[in-house]
This record gives structure tokens, C-alpha cells and sequence, in this order.
């Protein structure tokens, strides 16, 4: 089976200098190797194909066969890193908390592990008889929520 490490490490010395990012690595039992990457701009297709390139210049096809992929995060999926975050700050995600609670909002700020978003919410305020609908900040942590995605909207 191929090393994940070999693979990893051939990824992060074709990544040196540009503005791409690893999102994951996934080898199967049948040596099936999935490369993600991503970028704030997005991904193009010649870059995977060079990575893609790079990865099988430097594998043994004669020690080992394997199939190789290689290809940009979904955009509707959840995300993986924590570069994925900072890239969509400003932008509408969606969270499913570690209770099941999914919540819709604005992410607003990353730091470390802790990240924030903004939650439009009915709130009861003092001197009014009705809830006023309000934009209040939930803060999570990148590890224990079950995932964050960005929401993809036509509007």
C-alpha cells in the first residue's frame, strides 16, 4: 500500500510558493489516491493536472500500481481545514452543531480552532411586547462541531 507521508509530502513540495492549500488526502486499501486542494480564488483545472503530473513523476508505477485523483473541495461541501474558513468569512455557511442544532449565518471571524457566526434570531428585548428579530453571534469550535459548509446561493 502506498504511504500516505510519500504522498503528503510530494503534495506539500509542489504547493511551496503558490497560494493553494491541502484539504485531504485519502488512499484506500486498492490504492486509490484522492488529492483535494483548494484556493480563495478557486481551483483550475491545469493546476490539477500539474499536481496530478507531479504526484506520478514521482511514484514507481513498477513498485506499486495505483489510480490517482486529483481535484479541488467541493464547493458545497463541508469544510475540512481551517484555511477553508478564513476563506469564506463574509460569506452565508451553514453549521450542524454537536447537539444536531443546524444554524444558518454570516461567518464573521476565525481564530485558531474558534470561529464565529453571525445568526439572525428573534430576540425578546426590554420595552417591546414582541421578540425583535436580531443578528447575534454564535461562536463554535472547528473540532467539535459535526460540519460547517458554505451555502451556495443564486440570488
Amino acid at each position: 500500500m502506498i504511504d500516505k507521508n510519500v504522498v503528503k509530502k510530494l503534495v506539500e513540495e509542489w504547493l511551496q510558493d503558490k497560494e493553494y492549500f491541502l484539504v485531504s488526502i485519502e488512499i484506500s486499501p486498492d490504492d486509490r489516491i484522492v488529492v483535494e486542494i483548494d484556493h480563495a480564488d478557486g481551483v483550475w483545472i491545469e493546476d490539477c493536472v500539474a499536481l496530478s503530473k507531479y504526484i506520478e513523476d514521482h511514484l514507481n508505477r513498477d513498485e506499486e500500481d495505483y489510480e490517482l485523483e486529483v481535484g479541488s473541495a467541493g464547493l458545497g461541501q463541508p469544510f475540512k481545514v481551517p484555511q477553508q474558513y478564513i476563506n469564506f468569512i463574509g460569506k452565508e455557511v451553514e453549521v450542524l452543531d454537536a447537539a444536531g442544532k443546524k444554524v444558518k449565518g454570516i461567518l464573521k471571524a476565525v481564530e485558531g480552532n474558534d470561529f464565529t457566526v453571525g445568526v439572525e434570531e428573534k430576540v425578546k428585548v426590554e420595552g417591546k411586547k414582541r421578540p425583535v428579530k436580531q443578528e447575534v453571534d454564535h461562536v463554535y469550535q472547528m473540532d467539535k462541531v459535526k460540519y460547517t459548509k458554505y451555502i451556495i446561493s443564486f440570488n
